[in-house]
């Protein structure tokens, strides 16, 4: 259950940059460090004018609204934990209450399971964020139900304790999101490994396009 705010993270670029985010105590909350939200946006460039954006595991926004502070102009949060939401939207209020929100951008907070949420196809996506609680085992459910929202050419990006294969290797059962998504990059940063799919035309068994 959340509670006070127990440590904060900062935004690292746009036009938020430094802008503390609260990270409340709660139970497998870990906000993606600074150094891997670097990486993670020079891969896709550092200007998301224009991007759709969806945060699938919000908790405390990192993702989501560092996509906000480099111009995506939606931004969609979906995070389960009540408290977490109330986090979030006091967060969202502050931010775009200041000088520097910009003019037509939405970012909007829900309540809601991610997995049903994205499995409705309720939106299309340029970019998704998945960062599902490690103990859970949601990495292939969580996969497959971007796939829904994210169109051919999207991007989505899922952190996880252990790498994620580029492709189904040989004996394995193959999952519905190997067909759908082809890795591009991959990084490590102590026992988080961190990865960027692109969306594909349906494919079957294809090779590995990226380390």
């Amino acid at each position: 259950m959340a509670g006070s705010a127990a440590q904060e993270v900062r935004l690292i670029g746009g036009r938020w940059k430094r802008t503390p985010l609260p990270v409340p105590l709660s139970a497998g909350l870990r906000p993606t460090p600074a150094r891997v939200r670097e990486t993670l946006f020079n891969w896709l460039g550092q200007d998301l004018s224009g991007w759709r954006v969806l945060d699938a595991f919000a908790g405390s926004g990192a993702l989501g609204l560092e996509a906000a502070s480099r111009g995506a102009v939606q931004v969609t949060l979906l995070e389960s934990d009540a408290a977490l939401v109330r986090s979030l939207k006091a967060v969202v209020q502050r931010l775009m209450q200041g000088a520097s929100a910009l003019p037509g951008q939405r970012i909007e907070v829900l309540q809601a399971d991610a997995l049903a949420w994205m499995r409705g196809g309720r939106a299309a996506f340029d970019l998704v964020f998945l960062d599902p609680p490690f103990d859970e085992g949601l990495f292939d459910a969580a996969m497959d139900a971007a796939c829904a929202c994210v169109p051919e050419g999207g991007w989505v990006y899922v952190e996880a304790p252990h790498e994620l294969p580029a492709a189904t290797a040989a004996g394995e059962p193959e999952q519905a999101w190997s067909r759908q998504l082809t890795r591009h990059r991959h990084g490590q940063a102590g026992a988080v490994h961190f990865h960027l799919f692109q969306r594909v035309a349906s494919l079957g068994a294809h090779a590995a396009p990226g380390a």
